[in-house]
């Protein structure tokens, strides 16, 4: 089954400058889509755990950090970074 991915405002807001100070838009543009379509399928095995609940995923040149909720089959991006 797949998850549903959504991205918290803030997480938005930081890809957002991510994006317009990049060299390369299309690179982060397929990154973030790379991030969306594989945190769809199984995302606790995804990435490497970085505390209770927290994970890292990292799809140069993005990384971000995010929540999976299997009850809800909701994974929550909360934070991304240039990597």
């Amino acid at each position: 089954m797949r998850f549903t991915v959504v991205w918290d405002d803030e997480a938005l807001n930081q890809l957002a400058v991510i994006w317009l100070d990049a060299d390369d838009r299309a690179a982060v543009t397929s990154a973030q889509a790379a991030i969306d379509a594989e945190l769809a399928m199984a995302p606790a095995s995804k990435g490497t755990s970085v505390s209770e609940g927290l994970r890292r995923l990292v799809k140069s040149p993005l990384q971000v950090l995010f929540e999976v909720a299997d009850a809800d089959r909701l994974v929550r991006v909360t934070a991304v970074r240039a990597e």
